[in-house]
């Protein structure tokens, strides 16, 4: 039995998803530290276990066991202790998936450090804004241009800068450092209810918010790895996702190595769907987890020609699933897509668990300990069948591991979101008679036209059925007559023209699918669709400008 992943689940094994829901528990110890309690202990147990295997576009590839990154993890910590980067300081890292980053972040955690990962296509004005609003002392980013212009750019207008570390020096810490970094103790000892790592979630719409999780967060993502991505203990993991996002800690460090599975790191510059299905035949992966929108793109390439079989369990998660695309994966290669849903702000809060049947265009059911409820907006829980935001509830009487604990610096806004004995994430939601979720959207981009409340990725569901869209964003668009009116903006599939009888075909094709009134009166193609540097569709910023204002970032 894994002994890591036992010592924090007094149960892993489970007959049926109504006895996991009522039975599964996390043990959460006193002062629980990532680096030397599951990194520490891994190299301790089984000295020569895989943690991470890591390759680029270059035919460049690094193995790195739990021994060598627990050895350079401390080598590390003693570095940046040495530069005075202790517990609380906080560090802005910019790595996109170099193997460094793993590196970096168990040494932080080992010091007791906040961690903020950022993506490496930030411009000055956001690490500006990162750096000041978080109080930033250090910043260790790539030696890449783009990303050193910016930087340099930034540095000055960032008061609270002491550090700026880049790989060539960072490698020069790692070499003169001793290799014996022991667990601080007294007041430099971390507890479990340090802030460890801020997220600045960028959300659809406003500046980011800085979201706080505490050292105790990694153990909330047991359910996202072990019991929805399915990961296998000294299995590869692949999670496509850059350093800088969520679905980083989602799928590529916490809960994965919690479990004992090692890390698959395929550090590309840039998604290209045949290089991706390659790498999963070449390393023979066993589980994988990227967005919809690379679904759908691969499913635009010849399967075929790839023999994906090494993979047991497929995974989605960013934006809702489309059915269609659904459909098409388990048709070209005999297994389902199994979708999570949740936030920044948590671990996987719905999911397709092991022993629910995946239904196309459903999110799957809740996971157990966050007691997730659809409430109206008086925080009454709507009967079956009615939309309702999706909440976490009974922070009162248990706070669910791996839930972020408010927003760094701003005691209004964690009052309103966790202060309370709900948390409502603002995503709109139905659950059927059998307890599967369906999701339907963001409280704010639901389209209200001629009386009718419409999802829009209900819309976007029935258009990507059609061979000739790839991508689709439906937002509302003004009217004068109906005050609102169904837009579409469309990515086609190659081979296709945005021809006004295509657009005509696509109108009737939503008519002919779906109820009539929620055809989109507007179809508009595009070359791309405005995301936020997570890869989620910024329907705020198309809704917006269709409306005459401007779309604040």
């Amino acid at each position: 039995m894994n002994h890591v992943l036992a010592k924090y689940c007094p149960r892993i094994e489970f007959s049926s998803y109504e006895d996991f829901y009522a039975n599964f528990r996390i043990n959460v110890p006193d002062n629980f530290n990532f680096g030397f309690d599951v990194v520490d202990e891994w190299a301790r147990a089984e000295p020569d276990k895989l943690a991470l295997v890591w390759c680029d576009d270059n035919n460049d590839e690094k193995r790195l066991t739990f021994t060598q990154i627990s050895q350079l993890s401390s080598k590390l910590a003693n570095g940046l202790s040495a530069k005075g980067i202790g517990k609380g300081d906080v560090v802005l890292v910019m790595l996109r998936q170099r193997w460094e980053y793993w590196v970096t972040a168990v040494a932080l955690h080992k010091l007791g450090a906040i961690i903020i990962p950022a993506t490496t296509q930030l411009t000055a004005k956001d690490i500006i804004y990162r750096a000041n609003a978080a109080d930033v002392k250090a910043i260790i980013a790539l030696d890449d241009n783009y990303v050193i212009e910016q930087i340099n750019s930034a540095k000055d207008d960032c008061k609270s800068l002491k550090h700026l570390i880049f790989l060539d020096q960072w490698h020069k810490i790692l070499n003169d450092a001793a290799i014996e970094f022991k667990r601080p103790c007294g007041v430099n000892a971390t507890c479990n209810d340090d802030i460890m790592l801020i997220y600045f979630t960028s959300g659809t719409t406003g500046l980011a918010k800085m979201c706080c999780h505490n050292f105790v967060h990694p153990l909330g993502h047991i359910l996202t790895a072990k019991y929805w991505q399915q990961v296998q203990e000294d299995k590869l993991h692949c999670s496509v996702t850059d350093s800088g996002w969520a679905k980083f800690g989602w799928g590529k460090i916490y809960g994965q190595w919690i479990a004992g599975a090692t890390i698959f790191a395929y550090d590309a510059l840039r998604f290209d769907p045949k290089k991706l299905l390659a790498k999963i035949e070449q390393y023979r992966i066993t589980t994988f987890c990227v967005p919809p929108t690379m679904y759908r793109f691969m499913l635009q390439e010849d399967l075929s020609q790839f023999d994906l079989s090494s993979v047991q369990n497929f995974s989605t998660a960013g934006e809702p699933l489309n059915a269609e695309v659904t459909r098409q994966w388990q048709a070209a290669t005999g297994k389902v897509i199994r979708e999570g849903f949740g936030q920044s702000e948590g671990p996987v809060l719905l999911a397709t668990f092991p022993w629910i049947q995946p239904r196309p265009g459903s999110m799957g059911k809740p996971s157990p300990l966050l007691n997730i409820k659809l409430l109206n907006d008086d925080g009454i829980a709507v009967p079956t069948g009615d939309e309702g935001n999706i909440c976490v509830t009974g922070l009162k009487e248990a706070y669910p591991p791996g839930l972020f604990v408010g927003y760094y610096r701003d005691p209004k806004r964690t009052l309103e979101a966790v202060g309370k004995d709900y948390y409502n994430l603002h995503d709109v939601a139905w659950c059927d008679m059998d307890g599967y979720f369906t999701f339907v959207g963001r409280d704010d981009d639901v389209i209200k036209c001629s009386g009718y409340r419409i999802s829009p990725f209900e819309v976007e569901s029935v258009l990507i059925e059609h061979p000739a869209v790839v991508e689709c964003a439906v937002t509302s668009a003004p009217d004068d007559v109906r005050g609102n009116v169904v837009k579409a903006s469309v990515i086609l599939a190659k081979c296709y023209e945005g021809t006004d009888d295509l657009r005509r075909e696509l109108q009737e094709y939503v008519k002919t699918t779906t109820a009539p009134y929620k055809y989109p009166r507007i179809v508009e193609f595009v070359s791309e669709l405005p995301k936020t540097i997570g890869g989620k569709i910024k329907r705020a910023k198309i809704r917006i400008e269709d409306e005459g204002g401007s779309f604040d970032e």
